[in-house]
């Protein structure tokens, strides 16, 4: 009988919340975790903007499981904000990205553990009975951080000025990315051409740099989608 066979029958995670861009992996992982380890209350979300809703409505869940790939976040933002949202809440990482870079940065950041997405079920829950017992999860292989790499740390500190923009700012941070000018990102958000440009002004401040083009480099050097292209 393994380690996580002896110990599951004690340990039942009454709340979570599930956050993947993935419908179906979304459900697949609810469903897991209530048959798993009967959670009762299992809570999902397809973008990081229905999770801080569901956090808003007072959803308080034991534990979050978190995609970092989330169409409204950029490399560690959509964690950061639920960590900000959530201090004392472990949150998992569980992704399909599993460079060591992304773990470590990941890891470093705060998360609870990191979890491959390829990962089998009795491997997430074995995974899942360390998390809870209050171990931090990385997969075999990987070594913890003794401490945050120089790259990590810049991308850390990117991406929680990421996180800090208000969710219009954040929008429209998305569209300069696409190569939008003002015109069309204020048709697409139906704003005031001058709204646009001052929400602009206001989060190149915020992100430190001085034009579009600058921050849209800054998005592309956090984005995960980036680094394995």
């Amino acid at each position: 009988m393994s380690r996580a066979e002896l110990s599951v029958p004690s340990l039942s995670i009454k709340s979570a919340l599930v956050i993947d861009d993935h419908p179906l992996y979304c459900d697949a992982l609810a469903t897991t975790m209530e048959s798993i380890f009967n959670t009762r209350r299992v809570r999902t979300a397809t973008t990081l903007g229905e999770a801080l809703h569901q956090i808003r409505m007072r959803f308080s869940p034991d534990l979050v499981i978190l995609d970092l790939n989330l169409p409204d976040a950029s490399g560690l933002s959509g964690f950061l904000k639920i960590k900000e949202k959530m201090p004392d809440v472990p949150v998992i990482v569980i992704s399909a990205i599993t460079t060591e870079g992304v773990v470590q940065s990941v890891i470093a950041a705060g998360a609870a553990g990191f979890i491959p997405k390829e990962t089998g079920r009795q491997v997430f829950q074995e995974a899942m009975t360390d998390i809870w017992n209050g171990k931090t999860y990385v997969p075999p292989g990987y070594a913890m951080p003794s401490r945050p790499k120089e790259g990590d740390r810049s991308v850390e500190t990117i991406s929680r000025k990421i996180a800090h923009l208000s969710q219009q700012q954040t929008r429209i941070l998305s569209l300069i990315c696409e190569g939008m000018p003002n015109k069309l990102i204020a048709y697409e958000m139906q704003l005031a051409e001058a709204t646009v440009k001052a929400h602009i002004t206001a989060l190149l401040r915020r992100l430190g740099v001085h034009n579009r083009t600058q921050a849209a480099m800054l998005v592309r050097e956090v984005s995960i989608r980036h680094n394995l292209q």
